[in-house]
């Protein structure tokens, strides 16, 4: 099974630049060892289970809590789908392969 969780997470009572923070999150992110692509809006990462990107998640709001963030804002959105893994890379390469390449 492959769980695509696109996420962003970042609190809303600190400073008007949020890219310390973002930063610890991405950290969070990086150590768990599982695949992840970062963009300027959000980070998408790869899992075999819910559980382990629920897991992800509820890590990082930890460590914006333990950063002193009491108000903390997220999205995630997922793409759950049986029988299927690699789909961090398998899924661009599906477009490419009709369209040629589309990011640089």
């Amino acid at each position: 099974m492959s769980v695509l969780l696109s996420m962003a997470m970042f609190p809303t009572d600190q400073k008007e630049s949020k890219s310390e923070y973002v930063s610890e999150v991405i950290k969070v992110i990086r150590d768990s060892g599982f695949d992840y692509q970062l963009t300027s809006m959000a980070t998408t990462i790869e899992t075999n289970k819910m559980s382990e990107a629920l897991a992800i998640v509820q890590k990082c709001y930890e460590k914006l809590e333990e950063l002193g963030c009491n108000r903390v804002y997220s999205t995630l959105t997922f793409d759950i789908r049986k029988g299927k893994n690699n789909r961090l890379k398998t899924k661009i390469q599906s477009i490419e392969n009709k369209i040629g390449e589309v990011s640089k």
